[in-house]
């Protein structure tokens, strides 16, 4: 996907101010599931969060390790992951969706020499909490959260 094309996919709302919804933010793209891809999602991420008045701790650090098991245990050539950024209330929420359903991610212990296996263990102590939705086949959803410390409303 390139540049130009991004605007077309990407969305952003904001709900009319009222005391329920004035704190609500959503972000959406597709990206290619590639590591360029990864890359542009952690950028796009640390962008949005910045305009949001979000803080970006280990935010961007989830985005970066959710987008690229993405694209690498995720991939599927010509199907995109999509990522999906969420403020409700005091709550981000990253979601990564992907279409290799049958690759459930599991939380383990990596092999000490190993050059990989340690993105789960970040997401793990960086989110107040996380998990894996399966989807419609073929696609499976990880999210994380992380509950903000204050809400800056820009």
């Amino acid at each position: 996907m390139d540049s130009a094309t991004l605007g077309d996919v990407n969305q952003q709302t904001r709900a009319p101010g009222n005391e329920l919804t004035s704190h609500f933010r959503d972000f959406t793209v597709l990206l290619s599931p590639t590591p360029r891809g990864a890359r542009l999602a952690r950028l796009l991420a640390t962008e949005q969060f910045r305009s949001w008045g979000v803080p970006l701790d280990g935010a961007a650090q989830i985005v970066a390790e959710l987008a690229a098991n993405a694209s690498t245990h995720g991939r599927v050539p010509g199907r995109d992951f999509r990522l999906s950024l969420y403020v409700i209330a005091d709550t981000l929420r990253i979601e990564v969706t992907d279409t290799r359903g049958d690759r459930l991610p599991v939380l383990g212990s990596p092999d000490a020499d190993g050059p990989s296996g340690r993105g789960l263990l970040l997401v793990d102590r960086l989110a107040d909490r996380w998990g894996v939705v399966p989807e419609p086949c073929p696609r499976k959803t990880v999210w994380a959260e992380i509950v903000l410390p204050k809400w800056a409303d820009s």
